[in-house]
């Protein structure tokens, strides 16, 4: 089985589509870091050496220092698929931080998006 070309494509490549959506809404570039941060673990040291050096989705979620536990109780839909249905793990993974940055850009609070 192939893999999905997300899983090879740098973070880095995605991360100013992250920063556009929310900005179009009013959000901005540190809710979507804190967002990341919150998701991974990474200091924005960290991620942004990942960003610098293009480092994939694969290795970026596998290398993550802390997965919050938390993120299990992301829910919803994002690109017609149900998140929390996605056998995948690293699917998974990329499914929750895109659906955080959904949630970014429709205007929930932050205490709400970090399941606080």
């Amino acid at each position: 089985m192939t893999k999905h070309k997300i899983y090879t494509m740098p973070v880095a490549n995605v991360y100013p589509h992250y920063i556009n959506k929310a900005e179009r809404k009013g959000r901005t570039k540190s809710e979507v870091d804190e967002i990341i941060h919150w998701l991974t673990g990474y200091s924005q040291e960290q991620m942004e050496s990942l960003l610098e050096n293009e480092t994939d989705f694969e290795t970026f979620f596998e290398e993550a220092p802390a997965l919050n536990p938390s993120r299990k109780a992301i829910k919803g839909v994002i690109c017609g698929v149900r998140v929390e249905d996605i056998e995948e793990p690293t699917m998974q993974e990329i499914r929750y931080l895109d659906k955080l940055v959904d949630e970014l850009a429709k205007g929930k609070s932050m205490d709400k998006i970090l399941r606080k």
